[in-house]
């Protein structure tokens, strides 16, 4: 893990955040969506609020309304507190923590981005899933007095199963280190040696301070021996993400629109938005999970009709045949063999203190579409730490978990807050089940408790780390206790 570019990664001129850019060409800009991830007090953000600051991504009145939130807080008169800008709520500016996601859009003349602040608190962790979930680079930030913690390696391991192609490492603080070079290279190789056994992309890490600016945007003095990328410098040039719209269509979905009006009778549309590939009228189309065929006879929008749309737009697609599509099926090409089934077994990151329990009822959510189902087995629990995997029975029989029990001395088997696990549910009725890896805009799910609509888990369908880390074994599997379950 070096201090230059990474391989096939052109090292970039230096960031003009002032120019002038022409609006036409603001449109045609590159979009990168990106996280923030780390443990508490890691200055996330004030990296942000440093970032959206430095390229000139506030307005005044914003600007303003820190000031006085700085002052309020008994703020000296060396500058703003930047952290205010992406706190927004109460509770955050009170506690100085990040809770919920804030989402910042800033751009430069190289690139527009759309950037999601997570919360590092552990408390929290199910918020970062949610931030990096659409992300295609994740800053993973680490205080360089602390180094690697728990929390920054489950962070990167939460990286690795949502499948960010791009890890940036920023090693914030390293003004309260002196900027000390072989404290930023001891820190970066502990991080590439982990990253790597989790399979993450070459990572590139950059010796920073949010508080004072070094390396954010700007080249620092202080870190003569980096001679690498500024964290911004980075965040232009990575490659973006593939076009969705290069992918097999999938459209879940959302509404049918019928309107039985006297100008439009016999109406009848499918309104969903385009979450991979294309859809242009006359292609032959199959609805999942029905496997029924048909083929586009128009495509409607608000602004009118179109001859193709793509992901990921919204559009209301109507078909040649009065098929029995509803919210949740999913339209695919119909010479496209696409898995569906009631069987769905996937890598989930537990998100409550109430702990799994086998045989649970539960409401599973893929895309649109929500089912009733049975939670089986949880057969498998990573250890961040090590990153090795605990594998169980498939059933456990023999103990008797409390799901309210949140104690580490409770029954082993089960997930708690934050576990991640593999996990088999039995669900009602079929679903489409991409595999992540390859689908990761239609191949994850939600585990929800149906009494009160909470979310126990989000999950995702398919092979991933664990099961890399971890084969599936080659047991039998006996799956007669779920007869009778009444799903």
């Amino acid at each position: 893990m070096g201090t230059h570019a990474p391989a096939g990664l052109a090292q970039p001129a230096p960031s003009d955040v002032t120019a002038v850019v022409d609006l036409d060409d603001h449109t045609q800009r590159d979009l990168l969506r990106l996280a923030t991830a780390g443990s508490v007090d890691d200055g996330k953000s004030t990296l942000i609020g440093r970032l959206l600051y430095d390229t000139k991504s506030v307005l005044a009145d914003q600007l303003s309304a820190v000031e006085r939130a700085t002052a309020a807080r008994g703020g000296g008169g060396t500058g703003v507190d930047l952290a205010l800008l992406t706190d927004g709520l109460r509770a955050e500016r009170e506690q100085g923590i990040t809770i919920d996601v804030a989402y910042r859009y800033f751009s430069t003349a190289r690139r527009a981005f759309v950037l999601a602040d997570t919360p590092g608190h552990v408390q929290y962790t199910r918020n970062m899933v949610t931030g990096a979930s659409t992300a295609e680079l994740a800053i993973v930030l680490v205080d360089a007095r602390k180094g690697v913690l728990e929390q920054t390696r489950r962070h990167a391991t939460l990286t690795a199963l949502l499948g960010v192609p791009n890890v940036v490492l920023a090693v914030n603080k390293m003004d309260l280190v002196g900027f000390d070079e072989a404290t930023f290279r001891s820190i970066a190789r502990e991080f590439a040696d982990y990253a790597h056994v989790l399979g993450l992309p070459a990572v590139h890490a950059v010796p920073l301070s949010a508080l004072d600016g070094d390396n954010v945007v700007d080249r620092s003095a202080r870190a003569p021996w980096y001679d690498g990328p500024t964290l911004l410098e980075l965040l232009e040039s990575v490659p973006v993400a593939r076009d969705a719209s290069t992918e097999p269509l999938r459209l879940p979905v959302q509404y049918v629109i019928r309107p039985r009006t006297p100008e439009h009778p016999d109406y009848r549309g499918y309104a969903g938005k385009v979450a991979s590939g294309v859809v242009r009228v006359g292609d032959e189309l199959r609805v999942l999970p029905s496997g029924r065929t048909s083929r586009v006879v128009a495509l409607d929008t608000f602004d009118g009709p179109l001859e193709a749309a793509d992901a990921p737009r919204s559009v209301t697609v109507r078909l040649a045949d009065d098929l029995d599509v509803a919210r949740g099926d999913v339209l695919v090409p119909a010479a496209e063999h696409v898995a569906t089934g009631q069987d769905l077994v996937g890598t989930v990151c537990w998100l409550t203190e109430r702990r799994s329990v086998p045989g649970a009822r539960v409401l599973v959510r893929v895309g649109t579409r929500t089912v009733r189902g049975l939670l089986r087995e949880v057969d498998a629990r990573l250890d961040v730490d090590t990153l090795t995997v605990e594998q169980w029975d498939p059933v456990d029989t023999l103990h008797t978990i409390d799901a309210t029990d949140t104690s580490t001395e409770a029954a082993p088997r089960s997930l708690g807050l934050n576990a991640i696990g593999r996990a088999r549910l039995r669900l009602a009725e079929p679903v489409v089940l991409d595999d992540y890896a390859t689908h990761r805009r239609t191949g994850g799910f939600l585990v929800v408790d149906p009494a009160d609509g909470s979310t126990l888990a989000a999950g995702l369908i398919g092979p991933t780390l664990l099961d890399r880390l971890a084969p599936v074994r080659a047991d039998e599997r006996d799956d007669d206790w779920l007869a009778g379950a009444g799903i």
